[in-house]
């Protein structure tokens, strides 16, 4: 006879459903890819530079690690010949080259090295106090220094 009556209650956001957080979560998206087509653009602009001051004698490095010098640039093919050792070429893809090596501007003259010992023989090298010791002498110089030791 008496029925139960239940209040339903629903709770409705304001302004429509869309909540702070779904912009939020827009925005930051937004934010990603922009940033993420920025850094490509600025990859592209650098490697635009670098492969413009490539030219036969260059030296420069591959994104593998190889050292060598370009030889032949061929732009049909996106080629480059480099000469990793005298006699020793490969064939990199352009793109492949990423960095061109400077030369060090502070690099010491090479020094000769003599074809055979005569340079580490005291006469020509000059003769240094210690090369001139008798054996007698450098004895009693090493047992005077382990006196002062002591």
């Amino acid at each position: 006879m008496f029925g139960h009556i239940t209040a339903q209650t629903t709770t409705t956001q304001p302004g429509g459903g869309i909540d702070i957080m779904s912009i939020l979560l827009f925005v930051m998206l937004g934010i990603f890819i922009f940033m993420m087509f920025r850094r490509n653009k600025k990859t592209q602009q650098q490697q635009a530079t670098l492969q413009s001051q490539f030219a036969p004698g260059v030296e420069v490095m591959t994104s593998f690690g190889l050292f060598g010098r370009i030889v032949d640039i061929d732009d049909e093919e996106n080629k480059v010949t480099l000469e990793l050792s005298p006699g020793n070429l490969a064939t990199v893809h352009r793109q492949a080259v990423t960095k061109i090596i400077e030369p060090a501007a502070g690099v010491p003259a090479a020094t000769e090295v003599p074809d055979d010992a005569s340079s580490l023989t005291a006469a020509e090298s000059g003769s240094t106090p210690a090369a001139a010791e008798t054996p007698e002498e450098t004895l009693k110089r090493l047992n005077d220094e382990g006196k002062k030791d002591n």
